[in-house]
């Protein structure tokens, strides 16, 4: 079976995680945690970077850096992972979703000021497949209204948007490095403070609530319970293993871009014939190849695919059924406007095996098979 994604291995990391655990001092915030986020605030520009357990803890994190509470309501697409609507509602927010684009499956921008009320306190962007939000028209909607922009970059890591990394472009921004993204410690991820006015409490929300990390270098003499927080730190053994990652993501990242364009030139012909559409990246946008995806005509046709390609042994998979049309949705979120895209578009969509170091014979066996398929049932 071709999996559909594998999580990067680099024998570098082998000696990281020996040099963290000899340490004996893995509870996180060591000298590789403090490595991986010098080295995202030196290659993204961005004011302070916070390694987390994960980017779920990172949105958290962000609700509560906002003072979200009951009655609030966050403006968001729904097309998008459970964590980005649920770190939210957790502190009873309401969730009012706005439509997608069909081109980038990301946000539309022309919708939100329509979803704005007096009760909204933030604008939550998810740049999906590392393909950045229209930044640009929603940073003019956030100044003229002052509402915060935070970006659930989770994909994104190595994207840019007009010059600037994904994640760096909002007030606040969060990355993941899952198992399946382009970078991963297992289970992690990164709060990105754009605004400096957060950056203290960050520390402190962090570090379970106490003014610990200002005690460790050396601001006060002891250090105490300030505020609400809760335990986001990862293990400095998860943080060792990411560190061999960054230390050569541009490696990493021209080899996913490889098979990408690899795939687009393969199926570049049957989007030309309109037998199918390919992923696009928006002349502004620099992506990081964190997937590539088909898109049927519909749903029936997605699922004789898949189910194809699994009797192939090759794993594709599609994505997110839409939040507001699931049974969490409908309790805790209205939708602003008309779906006209987003169940239409995720329906459509497939995805196909996308990871580091994947061969020429799997890329090939992929595309053949798909072509097989293609020809037959279109």
């Amino acid at each position: 079976m071709i999996p559909f994604n594998k999580s990067v291995y680099l024998p570098e990391a082998l000696e990281y995680l020996e040099d963290s655990v000899k340490a004996r001092n893995i509870s996180g915030d060591g000298k590789y945690t403090k490595f991986c986020s010098q080295w995202l605030e030196k290659k993204f520009n961005a004011k302070k970077v916070l390694l987390t357990t994960s980017c779920t803890a990172a949105l958290e994190m962000c609700a509560i850096l906002l003072n979200i509470k009951s009655g609030d309501e966050i403006i968001m697409p729904s097309f998008t992972f459970v964590t980005t609507a649920n770190a939210f509602v957790l502190h009873g927010a309401k969730i009012v979703f706005v439509d997608i684009r069909p081109d980038t499956m990301n946000i539309d921008e022309t919708l939100i000021e329509n979803a704005i009320t007096k009760k909204t306190k933030a604008i939550v962007v998810v740049h999906y497949a590392g393909i950045g939000c229209e930044m640009n028209t929603i940073k003019k909607i956030s100044d003229k209204y002052c509402i915060p922009i935070i970006e659930d970059s989770a994909q994104g890591v190595m994207s840019l948007y007009d010059g600037q990394a994904l994640g760096t472009i909002g007030d606040l921004g969060c990355y993941s490095f899952h198992e399946t993204k382009n970078y991963t410690m297992g289970e992690g991820g990164a709060l990105v403070i754009n605004n400096e006015k957060y950056i203290e409490r960050a520390e402190i929300i962090r570090e379970k609530g106490t003014n610990r990390t200002r005690f460790y270098r050396g601001e006060i003499d002891k250090y105490s319970w300030v505020d609400i927080g809760s335990s986001f730190l990862p293990s400095e053994i998860n943080a060792s293993y990411l560190y061999a990652q960054l230390e050569q993501a541009e490696k990493i990242n021209n080899d996913r871009l490889q098979t990408w364009n690899y795939y687009y030139d393969a199926f570049k012909e049957y989007k030309k014939n309109n037998i199918l559409d390919l992923p696009i990246i928006p002349s502004l946008c620099k992506h990081n190849a964190h997937m590539f995806y088909l898109k049927f005509k519909d749903i029936n046709i997605r699922t004789q695919y898949i189910n194809h390609m699994k009797k192939e042994h090759i794993n594709c998979v599609f994505h997110y059924v839409p939040l507001h049309s699931s049974e969490a949705g409908k309790n805790f979120s209205r939708f602003s406007g008309n779906d006209v895209y987003t169940t239409k578009e995720s329906e459509r969509l497939v995805r196909l095996p996308m990871f580091y170091a994947m061969s020429e014979k799997e890329r090939k066996k992929i595309i053949n098979c798909s072509i097989v398929f293609i020809k037959n049932n279109t």
